[in-house]
């Protein structure tokens, strides 16, 4: 009977070594996932804190002068005429090439809008920004890369 017993005890002491390995086992695996996880999340980190932001393009503003534009008014027949010199500010000195090459153009199209305004429009300082905003559109409708940010008129003289 002796034995009998004995035999009974070994497969449970049998169980209970099978049972502690197993859950030894999975912390251990558990503590490797932990380990590997915050190693791989510092490597990450650690590497987006070091690695240099990459400066972000400048684009230097330039100016670009036009000839002076001398027109009739609109409204006077004539007795009255605008004498304008314009500087446009540009988000890029790139640009400038282009608006030489397409200066004629530009010309024209600004020659256009100029004789359209009545006086009324062109003595009044909201009418002069509205003449700012029309030129500036009309030039940024010709270009293909960059644009004009602003618009001087270094010279504004109507007789």
């Amino acid at each position: 009977m002796a034995k009998e017993q004995a035999e009974e005890q070994q497969p449970s002491v049998e169980l209970k070594k099978k049972s502690n390995l197993k859950w030894i086992v999975i912390i251990l695996a558990l503590v490797m996932v932990i380990a590997v996880g915050t190693a791989a999340g510092l490597y990450f980190f650690m590497k987006k804190e070091t690695a240099k932001p990459a400066a972000p393009q400048q684009l230097t503003v330039a100016t670009w002068p036009m000839e002076a534009f001398i027109v009739n008014i609109a409204d006077t027949n004539g007795e009255r005429y605008l004498k304008v010199v314009i500087q446009l500010e540009v988000n890029d000195q790139h640009v400038i090439p282009e608006l030489e090459q397409l200066k004629p153009r530009l010309r024209d199209s600004i020659l256009d809008l100029l004789t359209s305004k009545p006086y009324k429009d062109l003595i009044d300082l909201s009418g002069k920004q509205r003449l700012r905003e029309d030129i500036a559109g009309r030039i940024n409708n010709s270009l293909s890369k960059g644009k004009v940010t602003k618009v001087y008129f270094t010279d504004f003289v109507i007789q």
